[in-house]
């Protein structure tokens, strides 16, 4: 087995130090809560923690009070309402103070792209007349050089120290094959500094190199390769499982008290010692509620020569 094969303990312990700029990605579905639950465990703390769509998973990162600094797009519980935690931080600074640093949808891609393809800003038009500019000194405006002096606005480039993405599979090597809703995994893994792929299962290479359009991450950029099944729960993972709707809902209820937010956290986060626990204490139930279905795609045919 690879050398890059290792537990999400060993994952964290080795790629993740306080201080840390990190990015847990994922848009609705392969949300990394199983790095997310350890990086509680192991008690990081200082983090500046970046994502699109900071739901629930940050919301227990910044309740366990990991968190400075929060880069971000868009923040809530999808379909539910608001993230208490986090509000919590912002606002009374509890359990510790929390700096943030917003920006829109397509300003967060921007620099996810700018940080991958290492360049020095990335240009958008979207932010003309818009308030972001007044709350984000980050959001500036440069001539261009093409458009008779226009004034056009640039966000900076996003090279978080470590980034955690989810997919279906990989070989021992790295190589991680993706489907379904993509969000900013591709761009987030050549961004970052640290790769660490979790995924549902580690394949052979032989699967990997008989569907290659489905590799998203080379392994080429990858540090580490977890495999975690059921690591993106409560979130889903295309064909494998669904999102677990019932838990964001009751996280509304559970994270509007911090007393509440913590108990949660020492039952499902540190009285657990790994996901294998958490999932035991899931229960087979929930487990097969979560199931799938079937819908197959078709075989194609990539020829070879012999």
């Amino acid at each position: 087995m690879s050398q890059k094969v290792l537990s999400m303990s060993d994952a964290v312990a080795r790629y993740v130090a306080d201080g840390d700029s990190v990015a847990i990605e994922g848009f609705t579905a392969f949300i990394c809560f199983a790095a997310a639950h350890e990086i509680i465990r192991q008690q990081r703390r200082g983090l500046t923690l970046i994502r699109m769509t900071p739901d629930l998973v940050y919301d227990q990162m910044v309740a366990a009070g990991v968190a400075d600094r929060l880069i971000f797009s868009y923040l809530g519980n999808p379909g539910v309402g608001s993230l208490h935690a986090i509000r919590r931080a912002v606002e009374k600074g509890i359990p510790r103070p929390l700096a943030i640093e917003e920006y829109t949808h397509f300003g967060m891609v921007g620099r996810y792209i700018a940080g991958a393809s290492r360049l020095p800003f990335f240009p958008l038009r979207s932010y003309r007349g818009s308030d972001m500019v007044s709350v984000n000194d980050q959001v500036r405006f440069v001539t261009s050089p093409y458009a008779d002096g226009e004034e056009i606005a640039v966000v900076p480039p996003l090279n978080p120290d470590v980034a955690f993405v989810h997919a279906q599979r990989a070989d021992a090597s790295g190589n991680a094959q993706i489907w379904g809703l993509l969000g900013m995994q591709k761009e987030v893994a050549f961004a970052a500094r640290h790769v660490v792929v979790v995924v549902e299962e580690i394949v052979d290479e032989a699967v990997i190199r008989h569907d290659p359009n489905r590799t998203v991450i080379p392994g080429l950029i990858v540090d580490a390769v977890v495999e975690e099944p059921y690591g993106a729960h409560p979130s889903y993972v295309q064909g494998y499982y669904d999102r677990d709707n019932d838990f964001y809902l009751r996280w509304e209820a559970i994270s509007r008290d911090q007393a509440a937010t913590e108990a949660w956290l020492q039952e499902w986060v540190y009285g657990v010692p790994d996901r294998a626990a958490y999932l035991e204490k899931l229960g087979a139930e929930t487990i097969k509620g979560l199931a799938p279905g079937e819908m197959w795609s078709e075989p194609v045919n990539y020829g070879r020569y012999d």
